[in-house]
């Protein structure tokens, strides 16, 4: 997921934090109205390029947090 699908994510955000900017700020409704048509496409656009990446682990829920593994405590 590093690859493909996180740029998706990376250009998704950035236009709809853009976007919520430029509602603050009072722009034209058309250039509203047309970014948030877009970002809406490009939300599902995102979703499903995360959803269908090509990603394996080895990892499961007993791993816990990746920054503070626990291990596995059913045995201790």
């Amino acid at each position: 997921m590093q690859n493909s699908a996180m740029l998706w994510v990376g250009i998704t955000t950035f236009l709809l934090v853009t976007l919520t900017i430029m509602v603050s700020m009072n722009f034209p409704f058309n250039w509203v109205f047309y970014l948030t048509v877009l970002g809406q496409v490009l939300l599902l656009y995102m979703v499903y390029k995360v959803l269908t990446d090509d990603y394996k682990t080895d990892r499961t829920f007993t791993d816990f947090y990746e920054d503070y593994p626990i291990g596995n405590r059913i045995n201790e």
